[in-house]
């Protein structure tokens, strides 16, 4: 069953299935809708929520073993897998059929994937999803309807603007739904409902801190060592919190991925770039980054950020802020290959 992610929560109001896929690389969609999920199982009495993450040597014995455990304190469970790669491989392909197949009693699945490449879309563990589960397709929202967005998250909050405040407001977020939703949030919290004028909404937006964290991002790229702790301190200072400067690199670094892989796959950069809506003076950007990182280090960078988030969340033990320093000063450090 296909199911857009605007109606997910009026499907949850009806109660969870025992299988959901999310597939896709959109990250502000992708948390929405694991939120959502979390938050309707939490609200139903699910007591105890596991977060795998497959990686290199995973065991997809886990699974199984999952499923024959008997939690002492929680009558219903959700069980989240994480597959960054898009590729369970011989065993993981097994082990997720049959977990389409056999439901674990008393349990919700979450599989959540990134966009998948055509051989992956035809595979038979694939198919076997699609047919068993609650597929949400994460996708990006096309430049041409970002106005059109943003008006919705306004709107779900009391407030309007003119359609070239919204044009403006798309164009400065080149994009990216994760600062797209930071403005509108910030408009909430700024100001009441109702019309918001041209000039109000301009004002705010390009009131913006000494720092932000997509200057932290191209200082990365750059190989720019001393701007990055430079920048790194003064997020800190301003009080940014660890989860604000965490997305907008991760949002930086997944069109990379795609990038290098392309590149592996001896296709048009350009064109890949393109795809992966990276225009302008970013080209150029983007292209010094990709002689200085291995696919390798890139997919490492990402594993590790999934990480932090678990840190700043609490779910795993940590200072989110010295681990994103690592990161960045780590990667900042990368040369030339």
């Amino acid at each position: 069953m296909q199911l857009a992610p605007a109606h997910l929560e009026k499907h949850l109001s009806q109660g969870l299935k025992p299988l959901y896929v999310l597939v896709g690389d959109e990250p502000l969609a992708q948390r929405e809708s694991l939120d959502a999920i979390r938050l309707a199982a939490r609200t139903l009495g699910f007591d105890e929520r596991t977060s795998l993450i497959v990686e290199r040597y995973f065991n997809w014995q886990q699974i199984q073993s999952y499923g024959q455990s008997i939690s002492l304190f929680a009558s219903q469970r959700l069980l989240e897998i994480n597959i960054p790669s898009g590729k369970p491989g011989v065993d993981g392909s097994k082990a997720l059929q049959a977990l389409a197949t056999n439901a674990i009693p008393d349990t919700t699945v979450v599989i959540i994937l990134p966009t998948l490449e055509r051989e992956a879309k035809n595979s038979a563990w694939f198919s076997t999803l699609e047919s068993n589960s609650v597929v949400i397709t994460l996708n990006e929202v096309d430049a041409n309807h970002l106005p059109k967005w943003i008006a919705e998250r306004l709107a779900l909050q009391g407030q309007h603007t003119s359609t070239q405040t919204l044009e403006f407001l798309a164009h400065q977020v080149e994009g990216n739904l994760l600062a797209a939703n930071q403005e509108v949030q910030k408009l909430g919290l700024l100001y009441p409902k109702g019309e918001l004028a041209d000039v109000t909404v301009r004002e705010a937006v390009l009131n913006v801190s000494r720092y932000d964290a997509f200057q932290l991002g191209e200082a990365v790229l750059l190989g720019d060592a001393a701007r990055t702790s430079r920048i790194l301190q003064g997020l800190k200072d301003e009080g940014e919190t660890a989860v604000a400067v965490m997305n907008p690199l991760m949002w930086i670094l997944r069109p990379l991925v795609r990038i290098k892989q392309a590149e592996l796959r001896g296709e048009n950069i350009m064109s890949a770039m393109t795809s992966a809506r990276i225009y302008g003076d970013k080209q150029v950007l983007v292209k010094r980054a990709l002689a200085r990182f291995s696919l390798r280090q890139l997919e490492a960078a990402l594993q590790k950020l999934a990480d932090i988030d678990k840190t700043a969340k609490g779910v795993m033990l940590g200072d989110a802020w010295l681990e994103i320093s690592r990161l960045c000063f780590g990667l900042a450090r990368v040369r030339s290959r």
